[in-house]
C-alpha cells in the first residue's frame, strides 16, 4: 500500500541525530572571535569559537554558515516574522492548492518534505536559496509531464541539482514498489506538482532573505524530527510525522 511504502521511507529517518553543543566556560579572557571587542556570550557552532550576542544576531546566516543544530538559530527562526509574499508574483500562480487537496495528499506531502530534508542531509552546505532553485526545476519538470511533453529540468546550481536528483530518485523508488506489487502506482504527477508548489510557496514565506538562510530547512526539520514542543523520552517510538501545516497560498 502507498502508506506502507511512505512509512518505510519516512520511518527509517524519523530520528535525526542532534549534535550536542560543546560545553565551554566563559572565562572572559578572550574577546568575541568576530568583532574582537565585546565579551563573548555564546559558543558559535558556525565559527567554532565564542562570540558575542550582537555578532551572532548580525552575522547569523550572512557571513556565518549556521548549522541547523544551533539552538540560537532555532530561537531566531521562531522569532522571525515570516514573509508575506504575493501569490501572483510567485512561480506557478495558476496552480491552486486547497485545504481539501492537502488533506487528500497529506502522506505525499510528508513524504516529499522528509525527502527534501533528507536530500539536505546529504548536501549540508545547501541553504534555502538552493532549495528555491530545486523547486523551480522540479515544478518545471512536473508541469511538462502535465502537458504531455516530458522535459526534465536540471538546475545549473550543483546543490540544487543534487536535491532534485534525490527527490526524483525517491519518488521513482516508491512508484516502482507500488507498480511491482499492485501493477500501478497511486502517485499522480498532478498531485506531486501540487505538493511541490505548496512547499515552494512556503519556502518563499519562510526564507528570511539572509544570504545563507536556512529558515525553510528548519521548517522541513519539523517533518523529520519529533515535535520539539513535546520532548520524546529516550527509546520512545514516535515515527509519525507531524500534521501538515494548514497554509493556503
Amino acid at each position: 500500500m502507498l502508506h506502507n511504502h511512505f512509512d518505510e521511507q519516512i520511518g527509517t529517518h524519523a530520528l535525526f541525530y542532534i549534535v550536542s553543543r560543546p560545553l565551554y566556560s566563559y572565562t572572559g579572557d578572550l574577546p568575541c572571535a568576530i568583532c574582537q571587542t565585546r565579551k563573548p556570550r555564546r559558543y558559535c557552532l558556525g565559527v567554532r569559537e565564542e562570540i558575542c550576542s550582537v555578532c551572532c544576531g548580525t552575522e547569523r546566516e550572512q557571513t556565518i554558515d549556521c548549522p541547523l543544530e544551533c539552538e540560537y538559530l532555532h530561537e531566531a527562526h521562531r522569532r522571525e516574522k515570516g514573509q508575506d509574499p504575493n501569490p501572483a508574483t510567485m512561480p506557478n500562480p495558476d496552480v491552486r492548492v486547497t485545504e481539501q487537496f492537502l488533506e487528500d495528499n497529506q502522506v505525499l506531502l510528508a513524504f516529499i518534505a522528509v525527502t527534501l530534508f533528507e536530500a539536505w542531509l546529504e548536501t549540508r552546505d545547501a541553504n534555502d536559496w538552493d532549495m528555491r532553485a530545486a523547486f523551480d526545476s522540479l515544478t518545471r519538470t512536473y508541469r511538462s509531464l502535465e502537458s504531455g511533453i516530458y522535459y526534465e529540468s536540471r538546475p545549473d546550481n550543483v546543490f540544487a541539482a543534487r536535491i532534485v536528483g534525490h527527490v526524483q530518485e525517491k519518488i521513482a523508488e516508491v512508484r516502482a514498489k507500488e507498480t511491482k506489487e499492485r501493477g500501478v502506482s497511486s502517485i499522480r504527477d498532478a498531485a506531486v506538482l501540487g505538493v511541490l508548489v505548496f512547499l515552494q510557496r512556503i519556502e518563499f514565506a519562510q526564507n528570511n532573505g539572509r544570504k545563507r538562510s536556512r529558515a525553510f530547512l528548519d521548517f522541513l526539520r519539523g517533518f523529520y524530527l519529533p515535535s520539539e514542543q513535546e520532548p520524546v523520552e529516550r527509546g520512545a517510538e514516535n515515527d509519525a510525522p507531524p500534521e501538515p501545516p494548514r497554509i493556503i497560498l
